[in-house]
């Protein structure tokens, strides 16, 4: 059995009843299938496998140690973005060989540990960034390995939040400007510029968007090396979407055959950074119903899962499935519902006017395709420790990272000396008094 299946009523991660799981760990907590993973990894790069490519998983989707060693066993290297994403690759196990530095505020201090540690490449978004990597780069007698990451402006057609690709995004350099950026790089001794990336949303589930992108870009290494640059490596970024509500992104089989055609006579290695696409459905969060609440007009199912534990839908208006863990009734009547959590924001509501089943307080729900931008992105707010994660492999499981405790959650803060000792509580005038 792989993945998220019902079997004798119950719902379950490959052979493991979540039910177990819950009972186990406590709720809410994050289970991933590695068996789901494995194989959307193995589809991914299969579909690669008759040409030069690096397949790099994009961290910032699930940064779990365990999550990034099960797809670094199967070859992949790791698309990081900032210094600490570059040091849990590095946890993992990711060979820095096959590390690639992406992001549009790269520090020095993150650019020096990326040096000594050797990585593969950085997407360089600006003149700037250019000139801070150069200057570090040879203080250490060294040339950095470096691809320009191109703005195409097109439109990826996804949520505008996580658009990345038009000219008024903070990302990539302007395409028609890219030429004079080479020709600054190559004036640069720390600078090896041999590379162009791009890369224009996360969630895209029309090939279109990206046959637009790549074809540009294929345009633009060719005008580059007829001005003399040699271009070896073109980094195509991620975005392939999933299925939350019934999109139907295209087969990776056909995503790959577009790619390729759009850059098959350029020669170059291609690095793909796919990261929801991996790891999106091979998780959900499982939660507890607190209270069933008829409210004046709508009725709020509370769970003990809130906007802290899972924030696209409160951040994006994002839609995820939900079901409950034990079956119902197969005529059991759907009820329009607000699903929603105990943090004391409006916002905190994972589905409104969501059809459900009859729950009760004490059942198990699944928020399904909560492998990515789940975990990664929770929060302590509201003094909620941040939930376990679960990794399910055939009939075992473990947990990959366990539930924070309260105390964790302020061990770290120090009070300045002048509050060391309480003062004294003022005594209370006498009623009737004035004070």
């Amino acid at each position: 059995m792989k993945g998220f299946t019902t079997h004798n009523g119950r719902l379950h991660a490959d052979a493991v009843d979540l039910g177990a799981i819950a009972d186990a760990v406590g709720t809410p907590c994050y289970v991933y299938s590695a068996s789901l993973m494995q194989d959307a990894y193995r589809a991914f790069a299969g579909a690669f496998a008759d040409v030069d490519a690096l397949v790099c998983y994009s961290l910032k989707a699930n940064g779990n140690l365990a999550v990034i060693r099960t797809f670094a066993a199967l070859g992949a290297g790791a698309h990081v973005v900032s210094g600490g994403v570059l040091a849990r690759a590095r946890a993992a196990g990711v060979d820095p060989r096959r590390i690639v530095f992406a992001g549009v505020g790269k520090t020095a201090p993150e650019m020096e540990a990326a040096l000594e540690a050797g990585i593969l490449q950085f997407n360089v978004e600006s003149e700037p960034e250019l000139l801070l990597l150069d200057q570090l780069a040879q203080r250490r007698g060294l040339r950095a390995p470096v691809a320009l990451r191109v703005n195409p402006d097109v439109d990826a057609a996804t949520h505008d939040k996580i658009a990345t690709g038009r000219k008024h995004n903070k990302f990539g350099i302007d395409i028609d400007r890219v030429g004079a950026v080479f020709a600054l790089a190559h004036s640069l001794p720390g600078i090896a510029a041999t590379g162009v990336a791009v890369h224009i949303g996360s969630q895209i589930t029309e090939l279109e968007p990206f046959r637009a992108a790549f074809t540009r870009v294929a345009e633009l290494v060719r005008a580059l090396r007829a001005a003399g640059h040699e271009i070896r490596q073109l980094d195509l970024g991620g975005g392939l979407g999933i299925d939350y509500r019934g999109e139907t992104p295209p087969p990776v089989a056909r995503y790959a055959e577009m790619a390729k055609t759009a850059t098959r006579d350029l020669g170059c290695r291609l690095v793909l950074e796919p990261g929801r696409h991996l790891v999106g459905n091979a998780g959900v969060l499982l939660t507890r119903v607190v209270y069933v609440k008829r409210g004046a007009d709508r009725t709020f199912v509370v769970t003990d899962a809130a906007m802290n534990d899972l924030v696209r839908p409160a951040m994006y208006d994002a839609y995820h499935a939900i079901e409950p863990v034990v079956a119902p009734a197969a005529d059991a009547a759907r009820e329009p519902v607000d699903i929603v959590g105990p943090v004391c924001e409006t916002g905190d509501m994972f589905a409104s006017d969501r059809p459900l089943p009859p729950v009760a307080a004490g059942d198990l729900l699944a928020i399904r395709s909560a492998g990515a931008y789940g975990a990664v992105m929770a929060s302590t707010y509201n003094a909620r420790p941040t939930p376990p994660e679960v990794l399910v492999r055939d009939h075992d499981f473990a947990v990959i990272k366990p539930r924070a405790t309260v105390e964790q959650l302020f061990a770290d803060e120090r009070l300045p000396n002048w509050l060391d000792a309480p003062s004294p509580p003022r005594p209370m005038p006498p009623r009737g008094s004035r004070a």
